[in-house]
């Protein structure tokens, strides 16, 4: 994309997504979830062919990563896309012809795509997770860190890549090539890892995630030091996907994801194949998963509802009798209404032990439950 000498844009975090507005073909504003892990624009609500009036669409078809098979989509002719201070005139997009994604639901706020390469191709773009704003600039215009860390790194593929040492629970040691994947989720994943008495011994089954081909599956558990430039990065929380990856085009032994990235504020100068990194107030947050073992997402047009989709065997949730298709009405008795998932994902993650009432509403029951719910450290 283009820019004046330099531009400043809001974003809003959530759920580990970074959020921004843009127009496509002078129509909008449009939500879109900040990418690098993607190589092309992706428009994942599919009405939004005919809001900007999309009418020479051809089919394709995309594989990804994922449990499904491939799915269809359409291309679109050059788009016109503007964000505050950027236009371009020259972007193709994908749309899906069925939202596969769920992004809306997963975030609790209409998300209609996903913009990767295209955002990052030409300029530096510097993100500040410590006042959820993006400066974009010319790499010889931007103000670089004085501290901080200076980071190489490669695109391949319109994705940014790096390689690092990797530590595992076993003590092995690794060199190893990473995806930088701002629509990651998780703090980083290792891929294809074949000998699991790197896992320590706490470990335990979970959906990891959508990919562009469906849910991904596997295990969590910790790994003990990713290196970035200068940062030990100890104790992480390690997803362990069962798909394989060994068929991509670009071989990768993992992706490093915004559950770490957040730690710092990030400049990514793909023009000049670098990264740089300096850590900001989370930066010594300690790496935790979710202690309630409950998978939940919004619904309904105001995404107002709060409904449990996967409860985890022997998980706290799961001793408690909470079900899939059970409405999470309270927490504390604080209505989820007033509350972000974000802020209900911090609920559920901040302390072993912690005792949480929660009232559910159980719809083949017409019942409410009012049910304490111990929070327990499984990883």
């Amino acid at each position: 994309m283009d820019s004046t000498r330099h531009a400043t844009i809001p974003f809003k975090l959530v759920r580990n997504l970074v959020v921004i507005q843009l127009k496509i073909n002078n129509k909008g504003h449009f939500n879109f979830v900040l990418d690098t892990g993607v190589g092309f624009m992706l428009i994942t609500e599919p009405s939004l062919a005919d809001s900007i009036h999309i009418i020479n669409k051809r089919t394709i078809k995309i594989s990804g990563f994922g449990e499904g098979k491939d799915f269809e989509a359409y291309t679109t002719p050059p788009l016109k896309v503007e964000i505050p201070g950027l236009v371009s005139h020259n972007v193709t997009a994908s749309i899906l012809k069925k939202d596969l994604f769920n992004l809306s639901n997963y975030a609790g706020m209409q998300i209609d795509g996903l913009l990767g390469y295209e955002f990052f191709s030409r300029l530096a773009v510097r993100v500040n997770f410590s006042d959820s704003t993006i400066n974009v600039a010319d790499p010889k215009d931007m103000r670089f860190f004085k501290r901080g860390t200076r980071i190489p790194i490669s695109i391949q593929d319109r994705k940014p890549y790096f390689t690092t040492k990797i530590v595992y629970a076993d003590g092995t040691e690794k060199s190893s090539k990473l995806i930088i994947d701002l629509g990651a989720g998780h703090f980083i994943s290792m891929e294809n890892v074949e000998n699991k008495t790197r896992f320590e011994k706490k470990s335990i089954r979970a959906n990891l995630g959508m990919g562009i081909k469906g849910l991904i599956t596997g295990s969590l558990s910790r790994i003990t030091e990713v290196d970035l430039g200068k940062y030990k990065m100890r104790h992480l929380i390690a997803a362990f996907p069962d798909s394989d990856t060994r068929s991509l085009t670009i071989k990768r032994d993992g992706n490093l994801g915004m559950g770490l990235l957040k730690k710092f504020d990030i400049i990514f100068d793909y023009p000049d194949s670098v990264m740089y990194l300096r850590p900001n107030a989370d930066f010594k947050t300690p790496a935790e998963h979710d202690m309630s073992g409950l998978s939940y997402y919004s619904a309904g047009d105001d995404y107002n509802h709060v409904i449990i989709n996967k409860v985890d065997q022997d998980s706290p949730a799961d001793n408690i009798g909470l079900e899939e298709g059970d409405e999470l009405v309270s927490i504390n008795f604080r209505p989820v209404t007033k509350m972000s998932l974000q802020q209900i994902d911090n609920l559920f993650k901040s302390s072993d032990g912690h005792v949480l009432v929660l009232v559910i509403y159980r719809a083949e029951d017409k019942q409410y439950y009012r049910l304490p719910l111990i929070l327990k450290r499984r990883i």
